[in-house]
């Protein structure tokens, strides 16, 4: 969006850090009345500034206690293969992020699972037969001290 302002910048950096702000504490924050605020928020919605409003939730609380990182090197990088590789994993709904790389590795994988069997076998039945796949380089988190969404505004 080439004209955003500081007031944009501000609702963007409110609404990042709390989705769930009414529209007329989000004006007050902000220094707006309420039909502006809506207006311009609506507006970032509409450009796709905002993609859209989700609610954090703990996934051990949910019974995934694995998260696992998996580097994926693939056997050819032609534009098909990672196109089908990509559709591939938005299918799996325990990958969660897919981010393909340059350099050495072709994509970084975020992955929950319940327990260590069941992201074992999910290794196996899943990601790895996945079309394309030459390796598998996996790395379970041990902690998280750093989760924050979102860009620095």
């Amino acid at each position: 969006m080439a004209n955003m302002d500081d007031i944009d910048r501000r609702l963007l950096a409110e609404l990042q850090d709390e989705g769930r702000i009414t529209n007329v504490e989000l004006a007050h924050r902000v220094g707006l009345t309420a039909p502006p605020c809506l207006r311009r928020v609506r507006a970032l919605e509409e450009e796709g500034v905002i993609r859209g409003y989700h609610a954090e939730l703990d996934p051990s609380k949910l019974g995934f206690s694995i998260t696992v990182f998996a580097m994926v090197s693939l056997k050819s990088q032609a534009e098909d293969s990672l196109r089908e590789f990509e559709v591939a994993m938005k299918d799996l709904p325990e990958v969660r992020e897919v981010h393909m790389l340059n350099g050495e590795i072709d994509f970084i994988i975020k992955i929950v699972s319940r327990d260590l069997q069941s992201f074992q076998e999910f290794l196996t039945s899943k990601l790895t037969p996945a079309p394309n796949v030459a390796s598998v380089k996996t790395s379970l988190t041990i902690r998280t001290s750093k989760n924050d969404p979102g860009v620095p505004l």
